[in-house]
């Protein structure tokens, strides 16, 4: 079983920039396949970006290339997301998950889950 805690949400101006951080109980965080999703409200929960347990695959939402990056630091039994370039449509609460890793992380069905830290992005 894993507990997660999200931290390292709040408000920045639109163009500004935060990392979410995610950290994760248990000896057995290096087995898991990590990924973060956004919820913004009236809205459906979007994923964002995942990481293989070694850290070596990522897999992300083309509406967040190049301005979003997830990593993982197995030894702080810790996942990041790094965000630029933040846009008011950004503003969401942000949740970071782990699953089982199969070898495919567009596959990874994620069972558990933080309880999510609010980001939001003023113009």
């Amino acid at each position: 079983q894993v507990q997660l805690v999200e931290s390292g949400g709040g408000s920045v101006q639109d163009g500004g920039s935060l990392r979410l951080s995610c950290a994760a109980s248990g000896r057995t965080f290096d087995r898991y396949a990590m990924g973060w999703f956004r919820q913004a409200p009236g809205k459906e929960r979007e994923f964002l970006e995942a990481v293989s347990p070694d850290g070596g695959t990522i897999h992300y939402a083309d509406s967040v290339a190049g301005r979003f990056a997830i990593s993982r630091n197995n030894t702080r039994n810790t996942v990041y997301l790094q965000m630029n370039n933040l846009k008011p449509e950004d503003t969401a609460v942000y949740f970071c998950a782990a699953g089982d890793y199969t070898g495919s992380l567009s596959r990874t069905e994620y069972g558990y889950w933080g309880q999510g830290t609010q980001v939001t992005v003023s113009s």
